[in-house]
């Protein structure tokens, strides 16, 4: 079977849910366009059509997929919101996802500012495969050590856990800033502070939980020998519980990858709609290594 972990579908039900915000993030609709404006990044137009349940089953039969795993797209800032008003927006959400039905399957996401356990339970009971958090929420130490008993409790329940970039606070985004500068900066940034946080501190707290890191972690692992070099912890870069999707990247940064993990641990992820998938030649092995990824583990009392 051959699985994408990373995609994003906008559904109807979410963008009516973020139509009816005064604030940020919020949707506006007006002379046949749909607007995203969400803090620290630029307004994006959203094609509805393009994101209909069958325009998207058409794209998925293109690049010959079995399944796709849709997050919420983290940068947009919603887990971040006060816990009521994220979890409204996060229901909307899997309303949307789990309403297209195979062979679309859902990450869940939880409110990132209070995380909670029983907000695992909640989405893995509505039948989403595992659960997604901000990179924000693997910052620093502090950080960590406030989400740790909601990573506790995701090991138990023996799902995987998804880290996205996005969740910080916002910056000041220039009208002339280039399209692409955020995702090449903060996003990098972000996945790099996340994949450092985890593997210098949190593994040897969270030994067994399953770990996939988005756009390759920022190319963190890469980084293995500055950090040796700084004076810092070694890492398992062959640890076979931490993953990385492969989103945005292509064949050199993926093969240069592959040097220094274990080729499993590279999986499939595209980040459709948001760009096209870059081509690896190496799309079947990494599609059937994601499926692997969401094999069922044993859950740990």
């Amino acid at each position: 079977m051959r699985t994408d972990l990373h995609q994003h579908v906008w559904t109807e039900p979410l963008l009516d849910a973020l139509a009816r915000r005064q604030c940020a993030p919020f949707v506006r609709r007006a002379d046949g366009l749909t607007v995203l404006h969400c803090p620290g990044e630029l307004a994006c137009v959203i094609d509805e059509a393009a994101e209909s349940p069958a325009a998207r089953a058409h794209l998925l039969a293109a690049d010959r997929l079995d399944q796709a795993v849709v997050a919420m797209s983290t940068p947009i800032g919603i887990e971040m919101l006060a816990p009521e008003v994220a979890d409204e927006l996060i229901a909307a959400h899997l309303d949307g996802v789990l309403a297209l039905g195979q062979p679309f399957r859902a990450w869940g996401p939880i409110p990132a500012r209070a995380p909670e356990p029983e907000a695992v339970d909640a989405v893995l009971a509505r039948g989403c495969v595992g659960i997604s958090l901000p990179a924000a929420a693997l910052a620093d130490c502090s950080a960590l050590e406030a989400a740790l008993p909601v990573l506790e409790h995701v090991q138990a329940c023996g799902v995987p856990l998804f880290v996205h970039p996005g969740g910080f606070p916002s910056r000041e985004v220039g009208l002339d800033d280039p399209l692409w500068w955020t995702a090449l900066t903060d996003y990098v940034s972000q996945m790099q502070a996340a994949w450092l946080t985890f593997g210098a501190f949190g593994r040897r707290e969270l030994p067994r939980l399953r770990v996939l890191f988005a756009m390759l972690a920022g190319g963190a692992p890469l980084l293995a020998e500055r950090l040796a070099a700084r004076g810092g912890p070694a890492i398992d870069l062959r640890d076979p519980e931490t993953f990385y999707d492969t989103s945005s990247y292509g064949p050199m940064i993926v093969e240069a990858m592959g040097r220094w993990v274990v080729p499993t641990q590279l999986v499939y992820g595209s980040d459709r709609p948001v760009i096209e998938p870059v081509a690896t030649g190496r799309e079947v092995e990494l599609m059937n290594n994601a499926t692997q990824l969401l094999a069922p583990a044993r859950a740990f009392a």
